[in-house]
């Protein structure tokens, strides 16, 4: 029989692994399973390519279908450049607030999921608790996709997926989609006050998000319809949030970088997206080459994160509206892993504690309240499936 934890003792350690996306949460993972074992619990994990993380599911209770997966992330944005009040990775509570670097998104539904698995066990559920926890969230959703797959494969099918990001425990039935390219401008250097024979990565690059805000104009022009209303803004919206280049103002410039990413409205194709950015990159290029040959465009694809489809009947939507009582209808613009589990089959949902703009913010936090909050909706889980 394991040690009982409280939620808030789950939440602190945690926190306490600094589990950056850019470094390893394997000493998280590795505490996780230990703690699972401890109850009884076998967990799988799921490797990335070069062995540095590791995703984990388990199931909790009968191996049936029917059950509910619990989905969290464990990675967390850095802190570097961030003003903090105090240790980012130590969680300190101050006026009804639980401070610390992930409290809010998400490892305080993290800590929820683990610490209602005994409370499954005790409770002798009929359909099984299913936990998930994924890696590189952050950085474009690219952890969840191989564990979902090894999901499938292994587990009984769950009815439905909560996915806890910070929704202030409400239910959010449908989200954007992503996808972003890593950008690579090759230009040809000369001296500037001949330009016209060389290529400036720089100039060119210019051309591409420009584009970018020609597509939001168009895209904002539209009348949207039903499903992309909900949002706001109600549009597909394409962003260039980071320009690196160039050697020097007299030189046209050899390399330009930028990432360029879409937010896709459900409704809007993103392999349309895809179509038209690489459709316009083609014609860049070709007027490069036509300068320079050596000059050219590479693309990366850097994620693809599909949106969350409002479901007709959804059971995630259904179960998640019986456990909070909340019957509106709530959709958010940034992406989540709930539209990965979606294309694979799953009913989902996204529904967890916090306030998304208390994310990745300095002193990020997690109220008391919202906490609480979550407790009392595990605890209406767990006695839905003993049901």
């Amino acid at each position: 029989m394991g040690k009982r934890l409280t939620a808030r003792e789950i939440l602190d350690r945690l926190v306490a692994f600094p589990t950056v996306s850019r470094d390893s949460n394997l000493a998280l993972i590795d505490w996780v399973e230990d703690y699972l074992a401890s109850w009884g619990v076998t967990a799988h994990r799921v490797w990335n390519d070069d062995r540095t993380k590791a995703a984990l599911y388990a199931n909790v209770g009968p191996m049936v279908a029917g059950g509910v997966v619990l989905s969290g992330h464990t990675d967390v944005v850095p802190i570097d450049g961030q003003d903090w009040s105090s240790d980012p990775f130590t969680v300190v509570e101050r006026g009804g607030r639980l401070y610390g670097r992930g409290t809010c998104d998400m490892k305080g539904f993290d800590a929820l999921a683990l610490w209602a698995v005994p409370l499954a066990l005790e409770a002798g559920v009929k359909r099984p608790l299913q936990i998930a926890l994924s890696y590189d969230e952050e950085v474009g959703c690219t952890g969840a996709p191989p564990m979902i797959a090894d999901m499938v494969k292994t587990l009984p099918k769950a009815a439905a997926v909560i996915v806890g990001e910070p929704s202030m425990m409400t239910a959010v039935n449908g989200h954007k989609g992503g996808i972003g390219f890593a950008t690579h401008v090759r230009g040809f250097e000369v001296h500037s006050s001949i330009l016209h024979t060389g290529v400036s990565a720089i100039l060119e690059g210019a051309r591409l998000i420009d584009w970018a805000n020609q597509q939001n104009a168009a895209n904002r022009a539209k009348t949207p319809g039903p499903v992309a209303a909900m949002f706001e803004p109600p549009w597909t919206t394409v962003h260039v949030g980071k320009v690196e280049g160039g050697t020097a103002h007299n030189i046209t410039a050899k390399d330009c970088r930028f990432s360029l990413d879409f937010r896709v409205v459900p409704g809007d194709e993103m392999a349309d997206c895809e179509a038209a950015y690489r459709a316009k990159v083609a014609e860049v290029e070709a007027g490069m080459k036509a300068v320079r040959p050596e000059a050219g465009i590479d693309l990366d694809q850097r994620f693809f994160v599909p949106p969350l489809e409002p479901e007709t009947n959804g059971a995630a939507e259904a179960l998640a509206r019986r456990l909070t009582g909340d019957n509106g209808s709530h959709v958010v613009s940034y992406g989540t892993e709930a539209g990965q589990f979606q294309a694979e089959g799953y009913s989902a949902v996204v529904c967890g504690p916090g306030d998304i703009a208390q994310a990745h913010q300095p002193d990020e936090w997690l109220s008391v309240a919202q906490f609480e909050a979550g407790q009392a909706f595990m605890r209406r889980l767990v006695a839905y499936l003993a049901g």
